[in-house]
C-alpha cells in the first residue's frame, strides 16, 4: 500500500490529537460531577486525599478534577491558551500514574508484567502523555 499521497502535516496531526484528547478529556470529567457514574472517580478521590494529605474533602476534590479536566477539554478542543493547558495535562497526566505506586496491589495481579484493568486503564495514559509531548513540541516551533 502506497502511503505517499496521504500526507498529513503535523500541524494538522497535532490538530486532530489536540482534538481527540480534548474530548477525552471533556468526557471523563463531565463524567465526574456525577456521583458514581465514572468508573475512576473512588480510585481518583482515594488518589487525590494521598496527593493533598487529607486536605481536601473527596466530595470536593472530585468536583475540582471534574471541572479542570472539562477546562483542559475545551482548552485543547478549540486550542485556547494551548502551550499552557497542553503543560497542565501533561502534569496531570504524570500524576494519574501515581495509583500504580499508592495501590500496587490493585494495579497489578503476580507482578510488574500483569497488570490489573485498572493498571491497564493507568498505562493507556503513555498514549496520552507522547501524544501531548508531540502537540508541545510543534507549538514550541510555532
Amino acid at each position: 500500500m502506497n502511503f505517499n499521497n496521504f500526507k498529513i502535516t503535523n500541524r494538522k496531526g497535532n490538530t486532530l490529537l489536540s482534538i481527540a484528547i480534548g474530548i477525552i478529556y471533556l468526557w471523563f470529567g463531565a463524567l465526574k460531577f456525577f456521583p458514581e457514574l465514572s468508573p475512576a472517580e473512588d480510585l481518583a478521590k482515594r488518589t487525590i486525599q494521598i496527593l493533598t494529605f487529607n486536605i481536601i474533602p473527596s466530595s470536593i476534590s472530585i468536583i475540582i478534577l471534574a471541572f479542570m479536566e472539562v477546562v483542559i477539554g475545551l482548552c485543547l478542543i478549540f486550542k485556547f491558551c494551548h502551550k499552557q493547558i497542553v503543560i497542565i495535562a501533561i502534569l496531570h497526566i504524570i500524576l494519574t500514574f501515581s495509583p500504580l505506586f499508592f495501590f500496587t496491589e490493585e494495579s497489578f495481579t503476580k507482578n510488574i508484567l500483569t497488570p490489573t484493568l485498572l493498571g491497564q486503564y493507568i498505562g493507556k495514559n503513555l498514549i496520552i502523555i507522547a501524544a501531548l509531548f508531540t502537540i508541545l513540541k510543534e507549538n514550541v516551533k510555532a
